[in-house]
């Protein structure tokens, strides 16, 4: 590879923005392993509220967070248009029940800004950055802090 195409991989990143809980967020697009339609899922008993179940996947049993419960946005509302991202964090693959997928975006690291200490550590935990579109903010997702946040917790 040239030194200037690996120089510019070396500071771009590339994320898949999406929606939940009617908020903007987006995943680095190396995490993301597919986007699914949204189909039922099989509940388990005694889950915190914000885990769907499992799904099936090709042989792989894989659970099934609802992303906006998990932030404390509220429950996502059952529609055909929601899609499930499944990603893979440390080795385990995790599916996400999010309102729609939206785009690519290619930044630059320098774009990238830290998340504002608003005195929450679940925030600063769960949201790695913030990355300025347009009007709007995109919040960069931790995808070790959805694993680890406790059920219902607030960003």
């Amino acid at each position: 590879m040239p030194e200037v195409a690996q120089n510019r991989a070396d500071t771009q990143f590339e994320f898949i923005t999406f929606s939940a809980g009617g908020q903007d967020y987006c995943l680095e697009i190396t995490q993301i392993r597919e986007i699914r339609r949204w189909t039922p899922v099989t509940a388990l008993p005694h889950t915190p509220g914000d885990v769907l179940g499992v799904m099936n996947l090709r042989g792989a049993v894989i659970p099934i967070f609802d992303l906006s419960a998990r932030f404390g946005l509220g429950i996502t509302p059952a529609n055909e248009r929601n899609v499930v991202i499944v990603a893979s964090v440390g080795g385990t693959t995790i599916g996400l029940l999010v309102e729609s997928v939206s785009e690519i975006l290619s930044v630059e690291k320098s774009a990238i800004q830290e998340t504002p200490d608003i005195k929450s550590d679940a925030t600063r935990h769960s949201i790695l950055g913030m990355i300025s579109v347009d009007d709007s903010m995109v919040r960069v997702v931790n995808l070790d802090a959805v694993l680890e946040t406790g059920a219902g917790s607030s960003l």
